[in-house]
């Protein structure tokens, strides 16, 4: 049986209520799992923000084209939350080259040659017919729901995940740029509170932005995030399951199916990056199973968007139990 959706509440609830199948669809993609369990290897990261600098690109030249628009104005505000600049810094931090030339690097070219990844090039076409002439662009407030509100809610959790996996300063910030934000009314970086004030204000703009509108119109904008988050899912699928542990294997010459001597034991490295268990140590696979766990469902809370105070409480309340699963396993 179909639900009834009743077009007369506010945008930005229809838009959440409407989400939570996609959430936890998008949820189960192995390469989420593995981006969030901060496994990837450092070159793939740089590969998948490459693909997320195309998507934010075009959703920001697309937000500047129409940024007069009712249903877009009321969110529209590059100076707080544009994401391809950071996305442009990362890349040439991790890949320690000029900001100007990380577009020559060769994992770009490789990227771009022949030509885009089909999810990625769907997706930026989607994007693009949206911002043509020719069409409605109200959709266009769906795309930059599913992205800026993941970014907003679990930017931090990641910020602190790839910063250990990648030996970034987390103070420093360089290479983490994307997870960071500004204060809504000040250049201060915004901490958690802020952000959940700049969530807040986003809800509201887009609840001002569908006031008045056709049901169609809010129809084809609720539809529009069932279809952001489907080519998000499609983003996740282009990851190339290659951790860091494979990638300096691989590095060192090594042969990843060969049976390894580790402190006196055996102990074989599998296509996932996780180890058989040897004797005198703990479960390796049991940590990264409750790693995987805490990925999975981290990223329902990133890209779900979990809002207000409740929300908060949820993500705070779970790191906490992940804390207390973590030291039972290793102790």
């Amino acid at each position: 049986m179909v639900a009834v959706i009743d077009y007369s509440r506010p945008l930005a609830t229809l838009l959440r209520e409407s989400t939570h199948e996609a959430h936890d669809a998008v949820a189960t993609s192995k390469g989420a799992k593995l981006l969030l369990s901060g496994t990837l290897a450092r070159e793939e990261y740089v590969r998948y923000l490459m693909m997320l600098w195309h998507i934010y690109d075009a959703i920001e030249r697309a937000l500047d084209k129409h940024a007069s628009h009712p249903v877009l104005e009321p969110t529209y505000n590059p100076t707080l939350l544009a994401r391809a600049p950071a996305l442009s810094a990362d890349i040439a931090h991790l890949l320690d080259v000029d900001e100007g030339s990380w577009r020559t690097h060769p994992i770009y070219r490789e990227l771009a040659t022949p030509s885009l990844p089909d999810p990625l090039a769907a997706y930026v076409a989607r994007i693009e017919e949206l911002a043509g002439g020719g069409v409605d662009p109200s959709p266009l407030l769906a795309h930059a729901y599913v992205r800026y509100l993941g970014d907003l809610s679990g930017g931090q959790s990641m910020r602190h995940i790839l910063a250990k996996a990648y030996g970034l300063d987390e103070a420093e910030g360089l290479g983490i740029e994307f997870y960071a934000f500004k204060e809504l009314k000040s250049a201060k970086a915004a901490g958690l509170g802020e952000m959940k004030r700049i969530k807040e204000w986003y809800r509201e703009g887009m609840t001002k932005g569908g006031e008045g509108r056709d049901v169609d119109v809010l129809a084809s904008i609720v539809n529009e995030t069932g279809t952001a988050f489907k080519l998000n899912a499609g983003l996740f699928e282009t990851i190339r399951h290659i951790t860091i542990e494979q990638a300096e294997a691989e590095a060192n010459g090594k042969d990843l199916e060969e049976e390894e001597q580790v402190n006196g034991t055996e102990s074989r490295v599998v296509y996932d990056g996780t180890k058989a268990e040897s004797a005198g140590s703990y479960s390796i696979s049991s940590v990264l199973a409750v790693i995987v766990a805490m990925c999975a469902a981290h990223f329902v809370l990133v890209v779900g968007g979990f809002t207000g105070n409740a929300g908060y409480q949820k993500l705070i309340a779970f790191e906490e139990w992940v804390a207390g699963v973590w030291k039972t396993t290793v102790n």
